[in-house]
Formats: C-alpha cells, structure tokens, sequence
C-alpha cells in the first residue's frame, strides 16, 4: 500500500514536471520562431478628453528580425516603418524619420513590440520587468518601465498571444490614456 502510494506521488511529481508552467524564456523561443507575416488590426485609443474612443484600423506587417509597419487606413491614413535604427512616420503627405539611438525613450517604447517578436528576452529586460502569466496557447506578457524616465510616460505594455502570434497589445500610459489593439492571426508570407 505504502509503495503504490509512494509510486502514485513519484507519477504525478513527473506529470507536473512534464506539465512545468510555461515560462519567458518558453515564449521567447516561441517568438523567435515566427518569420512574421501581415494581418490586420483595430486599435482604440482612450483619452480623458473624449467621450468615445479614437478607433483605427489597418495593417500590421512584419518581416523578422527588423521591420515592422503599421498602414492605418481609418480615421486618416498613415504609415509607420521602423526599419532597424529607423522610426519613419508618414501623414498628411508629411514625413518624418526619428534615429532611435538619440531618442532613448522612443526607442525603449518601440523595442517593446519589436524585441517581443524577435523573441529577444535580453532587450526587452534593459528596460522593462517582464511578468508572465497563461500558457502557450494562450499566454499574457506584462513590460513594466524600470527606468524613471519611461516610466513617467507610461504605465505598463501588456501583451497577449497564443503560441508565436501577438494578438493584442495594450498601453497604459502614465496619465491613464490607454490604448488597446486586437490583431487578426497573421497570414504567414
């Protein structure tokens, strides 16, 4: 009896190690999988000022390791590239590029998503505490600004995803403006 008890504790011991929960470095590696690919979005933006929220559409393309494009179609077209060092903003036929390297609190705001496709913990770590809950099939990544800086601007970034996709990224900025936009599974290129 005292054996096929202690047997019965052995097994389940190995089940819940088979069974681990899932971890950062699980879903980076996952992340970093993903050749990316194009799909769409709705993004709503919350501001204290309005009543309603500000709700954008369009597409999100992503080529790894290095570009990622933002095409909004509604309510007014505009275009976002950010091609390695490079953030280029397109609106109302005006144009303008921002070297991330002279502005450290954009570029730590923008690596946030591009790191998190890459699936590149150690960049993601220079400027945030990453918090991770679910599993791989339905997984919720929380960045939270360790520099001061940062952090007087926004909140947090949280992320959600099933297994090598980002379905949904919220913002919540410092002054309680917050963002949240639902992306389409990618279609793979």
């Amino acid at each position: 009896m005292i054996r096929r008890l202690f047997t019965g504790l052995v097994l389940l011991g190995l089940t819940t190690l088979a069974h681990a929960a899932f971890d950062v470095d699980q879903l980076m590696a996952e992340l970093a999988r993903s050749p990316g690919g194009q799909a769409k979005f709705v993004e709503k933006r919350y501001l204290a000022l309005l009543d309603k929220p500000v709700v954008a559409t369009g597409d999100l393309i992503y080529n790894a390791p290095d570009l990622l494009e933002k095409r909004t179609y509604t309510p007014k077209v505009e275009t976002m590239v950010l091609y390695k060092d490079t953030l280029s903003l397109e609106r109302d036929r005006r144009r303008m590029q921002i070297q991330l390297s002279q502005r450290p609190e954009v570029a730590a705001f923008v690596e946030s998503i591009r790191s998190t496709l890459q699936g590149n913990r150690a960049s993601l770590e220079r400027n945030y505490t990453l918090k991770l809950t679910g599993n791989a099939d339905a997984w919720t990544l929380t960045l939270v600004p360790i520099e001061q800086r940062i952090a007087a601007l926004l909140q947090r970034i949280t992320l959600s995803g099933a297994r090598q996709q980002v379905l949904g990224i919220a913002y919540l900025q410092a002054d309680g403006d917050r963002t949240e936009m639902t992306i389409e599974p990618v279609r793979l290129p």
